[in-house]
């Protein structure tokens, strides 16, 4: 607000969501401010700088609205929160705050430096498996062992996994084993992610891994409930035009990247770029360290992490305005953004 934008708090009724925008008209283009962490390890997958690099590109964007001579058009910086389970973006399609974007990027920090990297569709379960306590030592007859229903549909997964595609993913914790080793455990709490190349496979592997669940009820005689947790993410569709430009002009700040690279990860951002023309590149930090790990989130503070995001932060802007001011670049973005829809 104090540079000139209109904030709109609390975006669509998600209270941590926030909407700013500057100048009128369309084109609209949207960088987004991506923010949350990790429980115990922070940000270790450096979501404070995607932060930084959307409100950055926003503001440089807006200079350049500013200038005179200045093609018509809007900026808008999207804050959505909660990438890491809930899915932020996933309520803000649903409740259509996309729907006067043309297209919309974000950048993430990595270990390296990628235009077009892999994300895949991913799902999320809890799973509570209920049976009846009892003395294990006394009177274990009387009991029924959820904590071996939680170990059969884990030895399960474990045995499905000769059957899965080398790109599927599933792993998971035990969130709640039993409370101690004299009673027999009648509650147990598992909390699953299931990832696959694309949202018609995933459907699939999770019926499943469904299954597989179910298996450790049925051997065991626990009650099972299977709860899915935030919303599933559906992968990444790069838009090849915004990429190609993204990548000329990282190139012209002297940054070296990879066009493409095959990862099992996933995004919210995927949700989005089934609904408007998008990308997603990674981008190194300079410390070679992996996401999700303590080292990560030692460097996500440094001044070199926050330089590299200076310059791809000017990457997106450069690219929106190529955009705004080549003649029927937007037709093409969109136009690619058509035929790259799954059937």
């Amino acid at each position: 607000e104090k540079k000139g934008f209109t904030v709109e708090r609390s975006y669509t009724g998600i209270q941590t969501a926030f909407r700013a925008t500057f100048g009128s008209g369309r084109p609209n283009v949207c960088v987004i401010s991506e923010y949350d962490a990790l429980p115990e390890i922070g940000h270790a997958c450096g979501h404070n700088l995607i932060a930084e690099a959307g409100v950055a590109a926003g503001l440089a964007l807006k200079a350049a609205l500013e200038c005179s001579g200045a093609p018509e058009g809007r900026v808008t910086v999207m804050g959505t929160p909660a990438e890491e389970v809930e899915g932020g973006k996933v309520y803000l399609v649903e409740n259509s705050a996309f729907d006067d974007i043309d297209l919309a990027m974000m950048v993430h920090p990595a270990p390296y430096t990628v235009i077009k990297p892999t994300y895949v569709a991913c799902a999320d379960y809890e799973i509570f498996f209920t049976g009846k306590a009892a003395h294990a030592a006394a009177f274990p007859w009387e009991g029924v062992n959820a904590l071996d229903a939680a170990v059969v549909a884990y030895n399960a997964i474990s045995f499905l996994r000769q059957q899965m595609k080398p790109s599927w993913r599933v792993h998971g914790i035990t969130l709640n084993g039993g409370d101690h080793p004299g009673i027999i455990p009648n509650k147990t709490v598992l909390l699953y992610f299931v990832r696959t190349l694309s949202k018609v496979d995933l459907k699939g592997l999770v019926e499943k891994v469904i299954a597989c669940f179910k298996s450790g009820a049925t051997a065991t005689g626990c009650k099972v409930e299977i709860q899915e947790v935030g919303n599933s993410y559906d992968e990444l569709l790069s838009n090849t035009p915004l990429a190609k430009l993204y990548a000329e002009n990282l190139k012209s700040l002297g940054m070296t990247y990879e066009l493409s690279k095959p990862l099992t990860i996933s995004t919210d951002m995927g949700n989005v770029s089934y609904i408007v023309p998008s990308i997603h590149p990674m981008y190194t930090i300079g410390s070679g360290e992996a996401n999700h790990t303590t080292e990560f989130t030692k460097v996500s503070n440094t001044p070199e992490a926050h330089s590299q995001t200076l310059t791809v932060a000017k990457a997106m802007a450069y690219t929106c305005i190529d955009v705004l001011t080549t003649q029927g670049m937007l037709e093409e973005v969109k136009k690619s953004f058509e035929a790259g829809k799954p059937c």
